[in-house]
């Protein structure tokens, strides 16, 4: 019988290539494992630990473990998703020439490859520390600046102002990604800020900070490398200013795959433990953790500037405040004890005084409406001689509605806050909810003056009717007196209610020109102030009075027949103008609405803000020119 052999290739690999195989799996197994890595732990906040990790792209969010142990209350944020950087550019006089434009080419570079939601700020320091951007997603505020950026001219380093200044700003930063790329060839040597201080303002701000150190005579990397690891950034070196671009690029690449993770552990100061960072299916990391030099000023907010530092530091203050509170606190509830009392009083008397429910209520909106009375009356007699005041006053009479000026302060008042509130609620910006406020505070006075100035329109249509009834009643033999009394039994409101005033005034001893002159500042109509000039004329040197009112109503007549006129003339000029001006706020909107990100610059970058307000001005300019062309007075 014959043997049949059976062939198997893969018994004839030779043993070099399994060899080469279980090589390169072991290594492709520890670039996983390398590919993780702890960049720096952040004790400045204890208990809250903030530790920076490096992930690949794409992968899941690292979780932390304490001696083997996961931790708990753990919160993970990807600084690649969105985050603010401040960029610290160092602009001494040792920076002067190629070093200093390698870095502005560098930085550039790194502010065109951010990621759209990054919002940067660009501060310089020399012999003082200088922001001059403010935060912002658009690039155009931080290019523009790193542009025009020139060495200082006064010697001086101050890098720890400008670790402040950073970390001040990035305070009020909402992103939850603070990051400080702090760019120097020397040493600090004009600051005020000392190292402790600069850094425990970076721990109250959150802010990783990535030093890079340009390498020269005067450089000392020990500072930054310290800055760098008790802040949870990762110090950078270079030989010389041409790796700048390269050492930026490597940044950015690294921010993009980065995370921050914040916890409150529950080691104590002084222990010692080793954190895990463990990614799933991609690696671990491991680094060594102490928590030894934990200081008070690191976990301590600074002290309030309304007092001078000296009586904060005396050992007596706490106590003094602590007895001011208490006795505040004693007070308060004497009040309210004394306020119940007296109401549970009342309550128990006045079943006995014999009151309805309806009565009791009845009373005390008296009571509440008197106080408010009062309060109207003191405000009345504290701004009686204030100009402003006397002008609301009279608006109010000229609208004819039942308020005083003090009542529509409050009002005003009243609108202010309650659109300020909202504005608050709804926008982060302290100068936009000042204006939602003024808008608020306005809108009350200028209802009024609409009022006022619809009611003068009134009373200029009815005024030529008005004279042709005096003058047909003077013609049939009666007074001025019995024709101004027809006038208010047969007129139409308002020309009714201010005659029959000035009858009023007249019954009760008032000379009849007084009471004219008054209904015509009262009323504020042009017409009417010219008709009663010519009346008070008239009266005094004798005459017709009848023919007087049939001229004057002729010439009232012409004048509004001449003004609609004008208006007809000037109807296309000011349809014009409605159009310029409302077409910039149109087309904004339109382009917001469809593009917002190409808008975005407009709103969120200084330079936007300075082109709004420009426009604004220009406009303003244009709406008055255009306002007197098409105004004629007649």
């Amino acid at each position: 019988m014959r043997r049949i052999r059976v062939r198997r290739p893969w018994l004839r690999i030779p043993p070099l290539a399994l060899a080469a195989a279980a090589t390169l799996a072991a290594a492709s197994t520890a670039a996983g494992a390398e590919s993780v890595r702890v960049v720096g732990v952040d004790t400045g906040g204890y208990p809250e630990l903030r530790v920076t990790v490096v992930a690949p792209r794409g992968s899941a969010a690292p979780s932390l473990r304490e001696n083997g142990a996961p931790v708990s209350g753990l919160v993970g944020y990807n600084l690649g998703r969105s985050k603010s950087v401040a960029l610290l550019i160092d602009r001494s006089q040792s920076m002067r020439g190629r070093p200093l434009a390698d870095a502005i080419a560098a930085a550039r570079a790194f502010v065109r490859a951010k990621a759209p939601a990054d919002r940067i700020e660009v501060i310089v320091f020399g012999h003082q520390a200088l922001a001059l951007t403010h935060f912002s997603s658009s690039t155009a505020d931080a290019d523009a600046a790193l542009r025009d950026l020139r060495p200082d001219k006064v010697p001086g380093t101050a890098l720890w102002d400008a670790v402040a200044l950073a970390s001040r700003k990035l305070h009020a930063e909402e992103q939850p990604g603070h990051v400080m790329i702090v760019l120097t060839d020397g040493r600090d040597v004009s600051s005020e800020t000392t190292f402790g201080r600069a850094v425990n303002a970076a721990h109250r701000a959150r802010a990783s900070i990535y030093p890079i150190g340009i390498g020269g005579p005067d450089y000392t990397p020990t500072p930054l490398r310290e800055l760098a690891a008790r802040t949870g950034g990762e110090y950078n070196q270079a030989s010389s200013s041409r790796q700048l671009a390269t050492i930026y690029a490597q940044i950015g690449n690294t921010l993009s795959h980065t995370w921050e993770l914040r916890y409150p552990t529950a080691s104590r100061p002084g222990d010692s433990f080793t954190l895990t960072a463990v990614v799933s299916g991609v690696g671990i990391a491991k680094t060594p953790v102490k928590l030894g030099g934990i200081s008070a000023a690191a976990t301590t907010p600074p002290p309030s500037n309304v007092l001078p530092r000296s009586v904060w530091a005396s050992p007596v203050m706490p106590l003094v405040v602590s007895l001011m509170v208490a006795a505040l606190i004693v007070l308060a509830c004497g009040f309210v004890f004394a306020a119940r009392h007296g109401l549970w009083v009342r309550a128990r008397l006045e079943p006995h005084l014999g009151q309805t429910r309806k009565a009791r209520k009845t009373r005390r909106k008296s009571e509440a409406r008197s106080l408010f009375q009062q309060l109207v009356a003191t405000t009345e007699r504290a701004f009686a001689n204030v100009k402003q005041f006397r002008y609301l006053q009279r608006l109010i009479e000229r609208a004819d509605l039942p308020l005083r000026a003090s009542e529509l302060l409050y009002i005003c008042l009243g609108s202010a806050l309650f659109l300020g509130l909202f504005a608050a609620v709804t926008v982060s910006s302290s100068f936009v909810t000042l204006l939602v406020m003024a808008l608020g505070a306005s809108i009350p006075i200028m209802f009024v003056k609409f009022k006022a100035g619809m009611r003068i329109k009134t009373f200029d249509n009815q005024l030529p009717d008005l004279l042709i009834t005096i003058a047909s009643s003077l013609k049939a033999g009666h007074s001025f007196r019995h024709a101004m009394q027809a006038v208010v039994d047969e007129g139409a409101q308002p020309t009714a209610k201010e005659f029959a005033r000035v009858l009023s005034e007249t019954q009760l001893g008032r000379p009849m020109d007084q009471a004219l002159a008054d209904m015509a500042e009262r009323v504020g109509s042009k017409n009417l102030t010219f008709v009663i000039t010519a009346v008070t004329i008239q009266r005094q040197i004798g005459g017709s009075l009848a023919g007087l009112f049939d001229m004057v109503a002729e010439t009232v007549r012409q004048r509004q027949q001449f003004t609609r006129k004008v208006r007809g003339l000037t109807a296309m000029g000011r349809m014009s103008a409605y159009v310029l001006i409302g077409l910039p706020f149109f087309i904004a909107l339109a382009v917001t609405v469809i593009n917002p990100s190409y808008m975005s610059p407009l709103y969120h970058s200084g330079t936007g803000h300075m082109l709004v307000f420009a426009g604004a001005a220009m406009m303003t300019l244009g709406s008055v020119i255009l306002k007197k062309m098409v105004s004629f007075k007649v």
